[in-house]
């Protein structure tokens, strides 16, 4: 079955022969008609060549970005890490990773529904994105964890960055505006700041970053910061 093409522009098609070195004018009509065919047809192909690299453009981008948020999901956040930690090692300049896990998303799901959840878990993204540098690297490592990644930038500058998205996160808010009954639920984050170490690998930064976040979500409940939720 012959292959139908879509009609191109004459001139597109006139500088593809101007390029071949063919003049269609000193040419019998049986070669003639070959030589535009097969023209159409390159021109065809180039056409598709385009449109499946913009379809492989997607797909990478789909691939890389999380399901829900527009933001790296781990896979692809760890490959930037370990980008980073190359670069970092390369030229000797500093590195920092905050690792974020929210303190009461749990509460949001079980009282709102998991709409209200994803919502607020957008809202998170927005914060962390809005507020950190173009540079900078955002993902979600899972559920309700988020990773950032600041490149030159001191463990002490960093610190400052994460209480700055902490106090932004806090300021967050769930409530049913229609019934004042049900609890408003504060939702809060813990932050996990470390400075990467020559020698250390993108899972040994992550890893350490957790750690440092548990120890943030102790501080934080001992002090009435991580609260559960409330009524106003």
């Amino acid at each position: 079955m012959a292959k139908d093409f879509p009609p191109f522009d004459p001139g597109e098609l006139r500088a593809l022969l101007d390029a071949l070195g063919l003049d269609l004018r000193q040419l019998d009509r049986r070669t003639r008609a070959a030589i535009e065919a097969l023209s159409e047809e390159v021109l065809a192909l180039r056409e598709e060549s385009a449109a499946l690299k913009a379809a492989l453009a997607d797909a990478e981008l789909l691939a890389d970005n999380d399901a829900l948020l527009p933001i790296f999901n781990r896979r692809a956040f760890e490959r930037e890490v370990r980008r980073e930690i190359a670069l970092s090692g390369r030229f000797q300049t500093p590195l920092s990773l905050i690792f974020v896990d929210l303190d009461n998303f749990k509460l949001v799901n079980d009282i709102y529904g998991h709409a209200a959840g994803d919502s607020a878990l957008l809202k998170v993204a927005d914060i962390l994105k809005e507020r950190t540098r173009e540079t900078d690297i955002v993902g979600r490592l899972g559920g309700d964890e988020f990773g950032v990644v600041l490149a030159h930038a001191t463990y002490d500058d960093t610190l400052r960055k994460a209480a700055h998205l902490a106090a932004a996160i806090d300021a967050l808010e769930v409530r049913d505006e229609a019934n004042a009954a049900i609890p408003v639920v504060r939702i809060g984050a813990s932050c996990g700041v470390v400075e990467w170490r020559t020698g250390q690998s993108a899972a040994a930064l992550i890893a350490r970053a957790d750690q440092a976040m548990f120890l943030d979500k102790s501080r934080r409940k001992a002090a009435g910061r991580a609260v559960r939720g409330s009524n106003n």
